[in-house]
């Protein structure tokens, strides 16, 4: 019999010996389940909120602040500046009209659905043009909010986090009330969180003047970018930063995920050296019970290396069924739930779904390898390495 058919035997013998050490393997398969489970379940969190964030911005339009500002918060423009932003070359025309919309960034109070506390949630004015730059909008429920009213269209996504912004609803802000008239779908995205109203009203409720936070403008082409910053570059009366939506939410998006998987990676380390040690354990036992078979085989001609192999596979058969029990979890409890958590660069809500990537599969599915490889090989290396003597010596006490 050839190497590979010993291998193959030991390792079929092996298998269909779990039944019988259905206990043991079971301690091993929950433990890496629940490493898996809890580490996909936290990582799925960052992958959930950069989708969300760094999904939401386009490399076909511009984002304007004022120069040194990490984000729209902190931010500050003039009308003139605005207006002189609009004329730049390289910023695309409908009917002759720059694509540039101005807009407000506001904090307002809301009530968290889940929790019942008053949480921090994003205003947003903006005007006629605002729509135009942002293709994936569409309002699903009522209609658009009209220049000049006290009215409001409010995103899916805060609809479904915090209360009191059901179609018809009333709010209050401060000593204004507020009437949501539409409800609107933005692909998941951060605009999707996010409240929003005329810019003008936004102006004079919040005591703004005539000032914007930011201005957005679509580009007209592939070097548009440069010749705008050139534009402002060559006047000083825009000290401004400018940058593509799409770079913009992805620095945005850094800090918090960055945060997520410091903790999380540390955690299903620190997890999985426990799932390691119960692996070992069940594997020195499971060797130990069936030294009366391998020394059998060993006396039959069977080498020591398809012993080894055929153990070592058996640890990561467990394993990675450990692991796929893991991922199925972390599906059902995980993938697609609606959550909220403060975004640090603007100190409001920001509303995703969790999401379990392919690439966090392969590392779930990685990990369970690397534990039930280092799991088997130290038993596996021990029954292959110990004489049939010895071997036959513990069979017998």
């Amino acid at each position: 019999m050839t190497t590979l058919q010993q291998i193959i035997a030991i390792t079929v013998m092996n298998l269909k010996g779990l039944r019988q050490r259905f206990w043991q393997s079971s301690a091993a398969i929950f433990s890496i389940a629940l490493v898996i489970t809890v580490m996909v379940g936290f990582l799925s969190m960052a992958d959930g909120f950069e989708k969300t964030v760094a999904g939401t911005g386009s490399d076909k339009v511009a984002i304007i602040i004022r120069e040194g500002s990490l984000s729209e918060l902190t931010s500050g423009l003039s009308l003139e500046q605005a207006k002189l932003l609009s004329t730049a070359p390289g910023v695309a025309k409908l009917n002759g009209e720059p694509l540039a919309s101005f807009e407000l960034f506001v904090i307002v109070d809301l009530l968290k659905k889940s929790t019942g506390l008053s949480v921090n949630a994003p205003m947003r004015g903006i005007d006629r043009t605002s729509l135009s730059l942002r293709e994936n909008v569409k309002i699903i429920e009522g209609r658009m909010f009209e220049p000049g009213r006290n009215e409001i269209v409010v995103g899916n996504n805060a609809r479904e986090q915090f209360a009191g912004l059901d179609l018809g609803d009333t709010i209050s802000f401060g000593n204004t009330e507020w009437r949501v008239v539409g409800v609107f779908d933005a692909g998941g995205s951060v605009f999707e969180s996010e409240l929003w109203a005329d810019a003008k009203v936004v102006q004079t409720f919040y005591n703004r003047g005539t000032s914007y936070q930011s201005v957005r403008m679509k580009l007209a082409g592939p070097d548009s970018l440069q010749e705008i910053k050139a534009f402002a570059e060559n006047d000083p009366r825009l000290n401004v930063d400018i940058k593509t939506e799409a770079d913009y939410y992805a620095e945005q998006s850094k800090p918090l995920t960055t945060l997520i998987r410091w903790i999380g990676y540390p955690l299903a380390f620190v997890m999985a050296l426990g799932a390691l040690a119960g692996a070992l354990n069940t594997m020195y036992t499971s060797v130990l019970a069936r030294m009366g078979e391998i020394t059998t085989l060993r006396a039959l001609g069977f080498g020591a290396f398809p012993s080894f192999i055929g153990i070592l596979t058996e640890s990561i058969i467990i394993a990675v069924f450990g692991s796929a029990i893991g991922l199925g979890l972390a599906f059902v409890l995980f993938d697609g739930m609606l959550v909220s958590t403060l975004n640090g660069a603007s100190f409001t809500q920001a509303v995703f779904e969790f999401s379990i990537s392919a690439q966090l599969v392969k590392h779930a599915l990685a990990l369970a390898i690397v534990v039930g490889f280092v799991g088997g090989f130290f038993p596996a290396l021990r029954a292959a390495r110990m004489p049939i003597a010895e071997a036959f010596r513990i069979t017998q006490t």
